[in-house]
């Protein structure tokens, strides 16, 4: 009976010892699984995060492949330009007025004007020495007393000569006598008169007056200084103190200007401006240079002083057109042109004519409306038929 029990008891343990080792493999078994599962889980749980990120990168790849650039683009419109001519001259008076000796001369007592001053017509400038003049009107004022005293002498003969011709006393050829030497009194009176009357017109003469209202421009003569009729002359002034600019112009150009348009002046060095009006164009064109001149009047200002520099803007007309900026045109072998964009937003080549160009822009005299879409800029970069996004310039 213990051999039987001992032999059961070895079987019991012998199962038991089985039963666990099972039991461990199937739970690895069931652990391997169950990690398998867990791995694939986590591969389409990222598998599913990933896949929205890829789907935008494709589309962004496929947009890249098919992008167009964009571009600025204006529709200039139509508006009235003037056209403007640049150039260059010397500023001067408008009527620059020498004043010289106008007698027979004589030495400077005295200068009352100075460069710079205004002056009124008839203004005395110099003064000349006077004295042997002043004496020589005194010896004529005297010879008309003499003469007016002969006079009343000869007059009172004639009186007395009357009254006794009708008595018988006088003849009448002595009558007559004494008529004559009354008439020949009066008239050394009036030779003596005329002979003073040009002494002081001479002495008035010594007086160097201004011819006219204006600004003193020059001074060239001293006290002391002994000038005559064959001098140069003492003075200049500006009449009126008007300035001008005498602009040289070529053919072209001078058959633009008009008289009366008006012009800017800047002269050289300051930043001033000052608005005139051209006053003259010259009628003819010097035949080596192929220029004439432009005359522009100017108000007086204490900034324009004849004989310096400046330059002028003279409007010329102006034209209805449209107005680009400059980076809009373009220009090769064939011309100037611009950049358009149709109605499918592709860049068609428009050739222009253009004009006036200033610093508001270019002038497009011929080859556009004004309406088009036109590419502001980076025109060098793009070539006819490229497709482009249009985009408008801000204001």
């Amino acid at each position: 009976m213990n051999m039987n029990r001992e032999a059961r008891l070895e079987a019991s343990d012998t199962l038991v010892v089985v039963d666990r080792s099972a039991r461990r493999r199937r739970n690895l078994i069931i652990g391997a699984l169950l990690a398998v599962a867990a791995a694939l889980l986590l591969a389409f749980y990222f598998m599913g995060r990933g896949a929205p990120d890829a789907a935008p990168a494709s589309a962004a790849g496929g947009e890249l492949g098919n992008s167009v650039p964009a571009v600025t683009v204006i529709v200039p419109g139509r508006e009235l330009v003037q056209r403007t001519i640049s150039t260059t001259g010397s500023l001067a008076a408008r009527r620059d007025l020498p004043v010289g000796v106008p007698g027979e001369g004589g030495q400077i007592r005295r200068v009352l004007v100075e460069p710079g001053q205004w002056v009124r017509a008839g203004q005395t400038l110099a003064v000349i020495d006077r004295s042997v003049q002043s004496q020589e009107a005194a010896q004529q004022a005297a010879s008309i007393q003499v003469a007016r005293a002969d006079l009343r002498i000869a007059q009172a003969n004639v009186d007395r000569a009357q009254q006794l011709v009708n008595r018988g006393f006088v003849s009448r050829a002595n009558l007559d006598q004494l008529i004559a030497t009354r008439d020949a009194a009066a008239a050394r009176v009036r030779v003596a008169q005329a002979q003073l009357n040009g002494t002081r017109a001479r002495i008035g003469r010594l007086d160097i007056r201004a011819p006219a209202a204006g600004l003193v421009l020059a001074r060239d003569v001293e006290a002391g200084q002994v000038v005559g009729a064959g001098s140069a002359a003492l003075f200049r002034i500006a009449q009126g103190g008007e300035m001008e600019l005498v602009a040289r112009l070529p053919q072209s150009d001078l058959a633009q200007v008009r008289v009366g348009v008006p012009a800017t002046i800047t002269p050289i060095g300051s930043e001033q401006r000052f608005q005139g009006s051209v006053w003259q164009v010259s009628p003819i064109i010097d035949p080596q240079t192929r220029q004439g001149d432009a005359r522009i009047s100017i108000p007086y200002n204490r900034e324009l002083r004849p004989g310096g520099f400046a330059s002028a803007d003279i409007v010329a007309g102006a034209v209805t057109a449209p107005l680009l900026p400059e980076s809009a045109v373009q220009s090769d072998d064939r011309g100037n042109y611009v950049y358009i964009l149709n109605n499918k937003n592709e860049v068609v080549r428009r050739d222009v004519k253009i004009g006036e160009v200033s610093d508001q822009g270019v002038t497009v005299v011929a080859g556009l409306t004004g309406n088009e879409l036109i590419v502001e800029s980076a025109g060098a970069f793009l070539n006819p038929g490229q497709k482009v996004r249009p985009e408008r310039r801000k204001s």
